[in-house]
């Protein structure tokens, strides 16, 4: 920050991926843990922020939780969104959401987990059940992208999976101050 109350944007590196085939496979189910992901129908946005800001507070996923209600609501409540979420021993754990608007292709708008379900063996396996998710709508490909504000070990693991980078860009993100913040998570 440059003075008190002013937010510096962020210069970062966006990397484009595709996947041209699905996997022969994918990672088991973790065991030893209670685990469900599910489709949610005409997710409240409250909810949907939620998700975003616990699971991109620390990466600056900033666009969609600067979106006013009726731009957000057109966003994700239309019919070539495809969101789950996971569910770790009851509690969200993490969320995809999957856009399908693209012809050919199926795009993994958004993937990550909480905090509390990082670094305990689900990375793998969920990224692999967005996937699976993501060709079962029959694309030609699917895309992704990531960011170097994204998890350190993100691109590495998309390409583990199957990706490949496509191209890059430079960006600009200027993250969420707390009042901001407060503000677009405590709307009435």
């Amino acid at each position: 920050m440059a003075e008190a109350g002013i937010i510096e944007p962020i210069e970062v590196t966006v990397t484009y991926l595709e996947m041209t085939k699905p996997p022969t496979r994918y990672p088991p189910l973790p065991l030893g843990a209670q685990i469900a992901v599910l489709r949610v129908k005409d997710i409240p946005l409250h909810y949907y922020r939620y998700l975003m800001d616990r699971v991109g507070r620390k990466w600056h996923w900033v666009n969609s939780l600067r979106l006013d209600d009726e731009e957000l609501s057109a966003a994700i409540h239309s019919e070539s969104r495809d969101i789950r979420v996971f569910y770790l021993d009851g509690a969200p754990a993490g969320f995809f959401d999957l856009g399908t608007e693209r012809k050919g292709a199926v795009e993994l708008v958004f993937f990550g987990m909480m905090p509390h379900a990082i670094g305990r063996g689900f990375g793998r396996w969920f990224l692999g059940a967005a996937i699976e998710a993501a060709w079962a709508h029959h694309p030609e490909k699917v895309i992704v992208q990531t960011c170097t504000l994204d998890h350190p070990s993100a691109l590495a693991l998309y390409q583990k999976m199957g990706f490949v980078p496509v191209a890059q860009s430079q960006e600009r993100v200027v993250p969420l101050g707390d009042r901001e913040r407060a503000d677009i998570l405590f709307r009435p």
